[in-house]
């Protein structure tokens, strides 16, 4: 039978309109109701809500639907401190109370693990703690990417991404963001109009800025802004701006524009970064200081770190700190223990053990990362401390095979049997093979700190497969008013088994994806 005729016989097609209660909530944030078992999935519709929804797209067992009338609004809906929140592809669910939100995050956390995890329910209950949640959930964020373009009459730009698009969304004072980003945007905006900077045109390719990166020390208080910029392929921009030598003006009125910036409060490094590639990518990989400093500095769990427009570093510093909390109260480290950092960007968990642990090793790809953690190390004292430059899979399998056949001439194994790995992958998860050497490696217990809890159902099967049993999990909501969650995992090893055949991944990762219904049943999305 046809997909049409499929429709057909459910009844419901594209542009009707109906009424439904809200009695659940997806994976994304948006509400789930059901009519005549037929399934709506509703953005911005909070779960309590009765609404009038109109189908964008349907399908044999379900649709996605337009919002298009709160009937009945929902004890957990609020009016969101945003005006763009429902346009913005930033914050999705700024009409939930904040108490909601972070039950919903305690629950897909929960049933992620045991849908996708294949876990008993009952046993992820009794080791489930409480999330981690903020007591002032706004203006957290340390960083913020704004994009740059025109509108509809050619007038500059600067805003945000409406959801699902590049359709920029004109608007500065963004309420998860600090203060000083509107004072910064109006000034850059305001230059490129005064001097007829173009933006970047991703169909042509012409137009000089393409965005703005704005970060913050919270308890430095420095603030670093880097725009990036479409350089080479700009006539006219590149010239010598006879200013401090034979520095470049990358942007015309250069010597104006960090005049004027260089007087916002804090302001201690001015950069540019140069991307002339077509591509979704922001930063590209070449950087030039033109005022001030090339790095700011901030203080997490007490060290010091300096931060460069490339660095990774966690965007909500009161819930890193938090979160890394939790990840060394779990490792249990006395003063002697040996520890494995996977994906340790600059070294900031890293070192963090470092300071309550005998050795500690971290493992990064990205080899400015890798010096930035190094020059961290050094910068706090720490000497207990080894970093290793590459892919996680690559080096920690390289490693272990060559300790392995050092042992017995010397070494005493410390670092090929580590009391503990810490891992806090991507997205993605954890390699295969990564995950595969860890538990030849036999750590007496793995910390993971995972952003996205389906890959992480994925990893702990796999571990638990392998010899390890979890002993507790860990919530913490670095992001509020948006669906993401971030959640630390602690696992002891309760096994000797060797995992060298069946540490396979047999499921594609889109299958980790697929949205879940009220009743917890897959809807190919």
């Amino acid at each position: 039978m046809s997909g049409k005729k499929e429709i057909a016989t459910a009844g419901y097609k594209k542009d009707d309109i109906l009424t439904v209660d809200i009695t659940d909530i997806g994976n994304d944030g948006e509400g789930i109701g059901k009519i005549n078992g037929y399934t709506l999935f509703i953005k911005d519709a909070v779960i309590g809500d009765k609404v009038k929804a109109k189908i964008m797209k349907a399908k044999k067992n379900y649709a996605y639907a337009h919002l298009e009338e709160v009937l009945e609004p929902s004890e957990h809906r609020i009016t969101p401190k945003c005006p763009v929140a429902r346009q913005c592809g930033g914050c999705q669910i700024q009409s939930m109370s904040y108490e909601r939100q972070l039950e919903f995050k305690q629950n897909k956390v929960r049933n992620n693990i045991v849908r996708l995890g294949g876990f008993d329910a009952e046993f992820v209950d009794s080791v489930m703690k409480p999330i981690i949640g903020m007591d002032e959930p706004w203006e957290y964020r340390n960083k913020a990417q704004f994009p740059v373009g025109c509108d509809k009459e050619g007038k500059v730009v600067t805003g945000f991404y409406a959801g699902r698009s590049h359709n920029i969304i004109p608007m500065t004072s963004c309420c998860i963001g600090v203060k000083e980003n509107e004072e910064i945007m109006e000034i850059i905006r305001s230059h490129m109009v005064d001097n007829r900077v173009r933006p970047y045109d991703e169909v042509s390719g012409k137009g000089l800025v393409r965005h703005v990166l704005i970060r913050k020390g919270f308890t430095s208080g420095e603030i670093m802004v880097c725009l990036v910029i479409n350089y080479r392929a700009a006539s006219g921009s590149a010239k010598k701006a006879g200013v401090g030598g034979a520095q470049v003006e990358y942007i015309d009125g250069q010597k104006a524009l960090v005049e004027k910036l260089s007087k916002v409060k804090g302001m201690s490094s001015i950069s540019v970064s140069i991307n002339t590639e077509k591509t979704n990518v922001i930063m590209g990989l070449e950087v030039h200081t033109i005022w001030g400093k090339d790095t700011i500095s901030d203080t997490l769990c007490g060290l010091k770190f300096e931060i460069s427009p490339l660095s990774f570093y966690q965007v909500n510093p009161v819930q890193t700190k938090k979160l890394y909390e939790q990840a060394i109260e779990y490792a249990s480290l006395t003063g002697k223990e040996t520890v494995w950092d996977l994906y340790c960007g600059i070294g900031t968990i890293t070192l963090s053990m470092a300071k309550t642990a005998g050795r500690v090793y971290g493992i990064e790809v990205i080899p400015e990362a890798i010096e930035d953690a190094k020059r961290n190390a050094e910068r706090n004292g720490i000497s207990n401390a080894e970093f290793y430059c590459g892919k996680a899979e690559e080096v920690l399998p390289e490693f272990y095979e060559k300790k392995r056949k050092t042992v017995s001439g010397g070494d005493d194994g410390s670092s090929l049997h580590p009391d503990v790995i810490v891992v806090d992958p991507p997205r993605k998860g954890c390699d295969s093979v990564c995950l595969e050497t860890m538990l030849k490696m036999q750590p007496e217990r793995i910390v993971y700190v995972s952003c996205d809890s389906a890959t992480l159902a994925r990893d702990l099967r796999i571990l638990a497969d392998g010899g390890y049993e979890i002993k507790a999990i860990r919530p913490c909501d670095m992001f509020p008013w948006t669906v993401h969650v971030e959640s630390c995992v602690l696992l002891e090893r309760v096994s000797n088994r060797k995992a060298d055949f069946y540490v396979k991944l047999n499921v594609k990762m889109e299958d980790y994806y697929r949205i879940k219904d009220s009743k917890g049943g897959e809807v190919d999305g």
